[in-house]
C-alpha cells in the first residue's frame, strides 16, 4: 500500500453507519475520490465484524483504495486488509504486526507530538495525529489545535494524516497549518452527498498539494 499519494482517509464508522448501509456508504466514499478506507467498529460481535470488512475489501480492492480496519490486526490479516490501525491503549506496534502480517501496513493514533515521536519510533507505517479538534467520536481526548501540525511533519517522511474534527467548512485552515493529509468521519458520514463531499474535500487537498510542489 503507498501511502504517500493518499490524501484523503476515510473512516466508515459504525457509530454514524448502520451495517446494513456500509456498501452503499463506501461506494459514495470511494465514488467521491477517498484514498484510504477504514473499518472502525466499537464493540461489534466479530463474526459479523469479518462479514462485514469481507464486503468492503472486496469493494476497496476492485476501486484499488487501501483498506484499514481499526483494533483487530487479526482481522485485518484472516480479510486480506492493506492495513490495521491501533490507538494508544491498544497493543504495541510490533504485535501487531505479528497478528496482521509482515506485509500489512500499521498505523498508530497520537495526540501529542511525544506520542507521534514515540509511534515513529516504535515503527509505525503512518501516523494519525489529533484531534485537531473537539470531536464526538473521541470524547475523551482533548483537542489539540493547529500549532503542532508543521512541527509534526518536520519530525519524519512518513506519512501523517490529521484527525479529529475535521470537516469541509475548517479543511483551509487545517491545511494552511501545514496539513498534508487528512481523515474525515462525522463531517464526511453525516453528509447529505458523501460523494460530492469527499469530491470537494479532495480538490482542496489536491490543491494544496500542487501548490506545496
Amino acid at each position: 500500500m503507498e501511502l504517500g499519494s493518499c490524501r484523503l482517509y476515510g473512516i466508515l464508522d459504525l457509530a454514524y453507519v448502520l451495517p446494513a448501509n456500509a456498501a452503499s456508504v463506501a461506494k459514495a466514499m470511494i465514488e467521491g475520490g477517498v484514498d484510504v478506507m477504514q473499518l472502525r467498529a466499537k464493540n461489534q460481535n466479530q463474526s459479523d465484524l469479518v462479514t462485514l470488512a469481507k464486503m468492503l475489501r472486496a469493494l476497496t480492492s476492485a476501486r484499488h483504495v487501501p483498506f484499514v480496519v481499526n483494533d483487530y490486526p487479526d482481522i485485518a490479516r484472516s480479510v486480506d486488509a492493506d492495513g490495521a490501525h491501533v490507538g494508544q491503549d491498544d497493543m504495541p506496534i510490533a504485535e501487531a504486526r505479528r497478528e496482521a502480517g509482515p506485509d500489512c501496513i500499521i498505523g498508530k493514533s497520537t495526540h501529542s507530538l511525544a506520542q507521534a515521536k514515540a509511534a515513529i519510533a516504535e515503527g509505525a507505517d503512518y501516523i494519525g495525529f489529533g484531534p485537531l479538534f473537539a470531536t464526538p467520536t473521541k470524547p475523551d481526548y482533548d483537542a489539540i489545535g493547529l500549532a503542532d501540525i508543521a512541527a509534526m511533519h518536520g519530525m519524519t517522511d512518513r506519512p501523517i494524516f490529521c484527525i479529529g474534527g475535521i470537516k469541509l467548512e475548517n479543511l483551509p485552515d487545517v491545511i494552511a497549518a501545514g496539513a498534508r493529509r487528512v481523515v474525515i468521519v462525522s463531517g464526511l458520514l453525516q453528509a447529505p452527498d458523501i460523494a460530492r463531499y469527499a469530491r470537494h474535500a479532495k480538490d482542496l487537498l489536491d490543491q494544496a498539494a500542487a501548490t506545496q510542489s
